[in-house]
């Protein structure tokens, strides 16, 4: 059949190429297109192309690359310029690697220009595992961040993107991740376009995205995917969306499985093509011929989708041969030192210091530093989820031996995360040749044998081999490795082992095999079930002999071993190194393990990748208790994804590192000497106690989020210290108009002794709109402007900002935006009024002004 004129006019120039591979297809060819997986056209000139990559924090899933911190940790900069330039690394990283083979190349899952990111869902509560993946609770924060990331993977030429961006998840998604295929959300119009959309808008209205994910669940009893008011009222009307659309993955299945929207696959697909998503992530889209036979959606309409994701593939210049300034990008550039740096960069500014009592930070060069906790010395800790393999990754114990010397640290893991939950066996359970550790032997054969490679120690077994090899003289595709050594029990009792293997999922023919012994008797043989293997011994305190031997040769992902130990001698081992210390850096708080995407997890505290309680696990507290004990000063700092709540009294400085990627370490004990002064600000508020909040499964924004909480938080969003003092004078703002952009002008000066950054933030108060009811969320303050400065001792900046109608507008209960007349009151500080330095300023509007969608 002839392409309709009105799908021509969407090609743009040159539209013959996308045009007649579109005319060549039969509707099962078309159909096949329009699923994740798809395959090669060689009629149509296309190879095999999988739509599926991820970039959340830096290329994931496909070998080696950057790690940055998690989306989270970004979001703690405050910084759209790194974000920017973060955003860019990963696009170069993404080239370098489709580079290096031909363009014509067939291209599996994880390896296309097609980005899913970023996240940019509001992070509503603290309970949802998945939070850690986005900028946090602010829509006005978390929209410019979503902005310049977007920005930094496209590139500068719209004409020729350097990767393609998907913001997700439209809309209205933050958990619980038990029942996200069917949950419905009953959101009210003014918490929509108050809080769930703006993000979404300016990632489309000024990120100008080209691609875009809906989500799993439905609103008002429709599933998003299925729902043209969202999909393309609002998308491409109001917002003049031009990319194409992705479901997540299985959503359009759900429609019909889950939501019992449609009676049927075929039914569920021409509702969801009809609606206006293009593409499908999974199969249901093989439904779309017996659709079109049954009369449920044209093939015309399946033709609109597929012209718009057959474009972006021309534009990216990797079908139809189309060409690309980015195909000069050279494979070897992945992990260069530029990148490493920015990564460095990156895991300093995300630090935000919560408390700092007395100036116990920094700490004086050659203390004796006591290193406390399982988050200590974790890989998983670093690279959080939805990660790409780290080159020489640096855990906070590492990077705080390299920095104060060994001699100097000594190491204790203290206690598990949670009570019943494995950790990583540490380095000092582990002896090999008189060494901590265990002893490597590294074969380049995919089972154990032969004469090794490579000898090595390797301090604990903990590694991702995510289509990639640990040593260069090694296939990533196949290699093996034995560990002998002794296991050194820290006491008597029953311990529970666990080989963990993070396995392949999709693609997948075969699973890695695995053999342990201990003491010489066989306790697993073969492959692991489900990834995960649990093994109960009992140690009567002695060392046990210790073999582990690893069979590598397929897609899953890497090694770890794991225990869960009695509690009594971890404790009193951390309790000897406080002792023998001058300071306690205890590092606790959550794991990847524990919150992230519909986890089999079942523990106090977690359930299913979220979490029932947001205070610091029960045995971290015990252990922080004794480690309080013992009169030492105690250093806490916080890794996680989402807000902890913790006893600021049981330390006497406090830092959030979140997952703080590949350079975490090094920032950390950068930060610790006072090399690095932590400038990061909080992106979400942290509660004092979970009954501080609402239920999980209501998405109104009453009580939520420092806009509209109106109680006493532990820290509030925006929060952050410094190792110096800034000041601020001058603050001014002046009206034009109703209809036109407030001025706004402050001078900062650094008024301490050491260099620093602060993030200047402007909160806006705007008067109260008549007849407001209080059975309404009640605005208590709004982000309205942000900037990061730079700022040597003694010095000054002026700064102006420009806060334009849409930014100081009030949203009323049926969703319409209007500036208000009236008296409206501006903060501009370092952090939320009354928790930073800051000045207040007053200023009027008369008449009032619709802002309208666009």
């Amino acid at each position: 059949m002839s392409i309709p004129l009105i799908l021509l006019a969407l090609l743009g120039p040159d539209p013959d190429a996308v045009a007649k591979a579109v005319e060549t297809m039969t509707v099962e060819e078309k159909a096949a297109q329009l699923q994740n997986t798809a395959p090669a056209d060689p009629e149509a000139g296309l190879p095999a192309y999988d739509w599926w990559n991820e970039g959340l924090h830096g290329l994931a899933r496909d070998g080696d690359a950057t790690v940055f911190p998690q989306a989270i940790g970004l979001a703690a900069t405050w910084d759209t310029d790194l974000m920017r330039r973060v955003g860019d690394v990963v696009s170069t990283e993404a080239r370098a690697k489709f580079n290096a083979r031909p363009i014509g190349a067939d291209r599996r899952i994880y390896e296309g220009l097609t980005i899913w990111s970023p996240n940019i869902n509001i992070f509503r509560d603290p309970r949802w595992g998945r939070g850690q993946e986005t900028y946090g609770e602010d829509p006005y924060l978390t929209g410019h961040l979503g902005v310049a990331f977007i920005q930094g993977l496209q590139g500068p030429d719209p004409d020729h993107p350097k990767v393609i961006a998907t913001p997700k998840h439209f809309v209205v998604h933050s958990g619980p991740e038990a029942g996200r295929d069917s949950f419905d959300v009953d959101p009210s119009p003014q918490d929509m376009e108050s809080t769930y959309l703006p993000a979404f808008r300016l990632a489309v209205t000024e990120g100008k995205a080209r691609s875009l994910m809906c989500a799993y669940n439905a609103i008002h009893g429709v599933p998003v995917c299925a729902q043209p008011s969202l999909m393309i009222d609002r998308l491409r009307g109001d917002w003049g969306f031009k990319g194409f659309t992705v479901s997540d993955c299985d959503a359009v299945a759900n429609i019909t499985l889950f939501h019992h929207y449609r009676l049927d696959t075929a039914a569920a697909a021409a509702a969801a093509i009809k609606a206006g998503t293009d593409l499908n992530c999974g199969s249901a889209y093989a439904a779309l011929p017996q659709a079109i036979k049954r009369g449920l959606v044209s093939e015309d309409e399946i033709d609109t989708a597929l012209v718009r994701a057959l474009s972006a593939r021309k534009a990216l210049g990797i079908a139809f041969g189309a060409a690309s300034p980015w195909n000069r990008i050279l494979p070897d550039e992945v992990g260069t030192p530029a990148h490493r740096a920015l990564a460095l960069e990156a895991a300093r500014k995300a630090i935000v210091l919560l408390k700092n009592d007395a100036g116990r930070l920094p700490l004086a060069a050659g203390s004796r530093i006591a290193v406390i906790g399982a988050d200590a010395d974790d890989l998983n800790i670093l690279e959080a989820n939805y990660h790409g393999t780290a080159v020489d990754p640096v855990t906070p114990l590492e990077g705080i031996r390299r920095q104060f010397g060994a001699a100097n640290v000594r190491y204790a893991q203290g206690s598990t995360l949670v009570d019943g939950a494995p950790v990583l066996v540490p380095e000092t359970a582990f002896m090999a040749d008189g060494q901590p550790g265990l002893k490597a032997e590294y074969f380049a054969s995919a089972t154990v044998t032969g004469t090794p490679v490579a000898v090595r120690r390797d301090r604990r077994i903990d590694f991702n081999y995510t289509r990639a090899a640990p040593l260069g003289q090694l296939d990533a595709k196949g290699f093996s490795v034995r560990w002998t050594g002794a296991l050194v029990s820290p006491g008597s009792g029953r311990y529970t082992l666990a080989i963990d293997i993070p396995a392949c999922w999709k693609d997948c023919k075969t699973h890695d095999a695995v053999r342990l012994w201990i003491d010489g008797k066989p306790l697993h043989q073969g492959p692991l079930g489900k990834g995960r293997v649990e093994l109960p011994f009992v140690s009567d305190g002695r060392q046990h002999d210790f073999r582990l031997e690893l069979d590598h040769h397929g897609e899953d992902e890497g090694i770890r071993l794991l225990w869960v130990p009695p509690a009594e001698p971890l404790l009193a081992q951390a309790v000897a190194a406080a002792r023998e210390s001058d300071v306690v850096v205890a590092v606790l708080g959550l794991s990847p393990d524990l919150e992230g995407e519909a986890l089999p997890v079942s523990v106090p505290g977690f359930v299913g990748g979220d979490r029932t309680d947001i205070a610091l696990p029960t045995a971290q507290q015990r252990l922080l208790q004794a480690l309080r004990d013992t009169g030492k000063p105690v250093v806490l700092v916080l890794t996680s994804g989402s807000a902890v709540a913790v006893d600021p009294a049981m330390a006497d400085a406090i830092l959030a590192t979140w997952y703080p990627g590949q350079a975490g370490g090094t920032a950390l004990a950068e930060t610790l000497a006072g090399l690095n002064n932590p400038s990061g600000r909080l992106p979400v508020t942290f509660y004092k106690s979970t009954s501080d909040l609402p239920a999980f499964v209501d998405y109104g924004m009453k009580e939520r989020t420092y806009r509209f909480f109106t109680g006493t938080p532990l820290w509030g969003f925006g929060y952050g210290l410094s190792y110096t003092r800034f000041g601020y004078r001058g603050v001014a703002a002046k009206a034009a108009g109703t209809a036109a952009p407030v001025d706004v002008r402050v001078t900062v000066r650094n008024s301490g002794a050491r260099a620093g950054e602060e993030v200047v933030q402007a909160y806006l108060v705007p008067p109260m709109e008549k007849g407001a009811t209080f059975t309404a969320p009640v605005l208590q303050r709004q982000l309205v402007a942000f900037r990061r400065v730079a700022l040597a001792p003694g010095k000054a900046q002026k700064l102006r900002f420009n806060l334009d109608p849409r930014s100081i507008s009030t949203v009323a209960r049926d969703g319409t935006r209007r500036v208000l007349p009236g008296s409206y009151r501006l903060w501009v500080g370092g952090g939320q009024p009354g928790t930073a330095p800051g000045q207040w300023v007053d200023f009027t509007l008369s008449g009032e002004a619709q802002v309208l969608p666009k």
